[in-house]
């Protein structure tokens, strides 16, 4: 069973930054793709940033120059480093990692599914 334990997260002013981490423990967990959601509506999240095992970024176009995912695969960390913080990147963000190898999905419930395994999630606030 693949476990994620996040760091980071908290409450900041616009223009601020802030770096989530997220390590990895378990089975093929330096294979998988791992990426971040956060939770937008209800239970519903969307996939803010992903990187696969070959360091291949995914960015939500709204974070696009502004969040920067890496990975190192010797600790089986990820990183999020978050600059230039808007009041509408404020939730809570979910670290995920794909067990299937098919990579995460644009959108998906909190806590996901079979198919991939979320942390306990880390709260972002960011005050105007």
């Amino acid at each position: 069973e693949v476990e994620l334990v996040e760091s980071g997260g908290g409450s900041v002013q616009a223009g601020s930054s802030l770096t989530l981490g997220c390590t990895a423990s378990g089975p093929t967990s330096d294979e998988a793709t791992m990426g971040w959601y956060r939770q937008v509506a209800g239970e519903h999240c969307e996939l803010v940033s992903s990187i696969s095992r070959f360091g291949n970024p995914y960015y939500l176009e709204s974070v696009e120059g502004r969040f920067t995912i890496s990975r190192d695969s010797a600790e089986n960390t990820v990183h999020l480093q978050m600059t230039n913080l808007k009041p509408e990147d404020s939730a809570v963000y979910y670290c995920a990692a794909d067990l299937t190898g098919l990579g995460l999905r644009k959108t998906a419930l909190v806590g996901g599914d079979d198919f991939d395994a979320w942390g306990q999630g880390t709260q972002v606030t960011v005050s105007s």
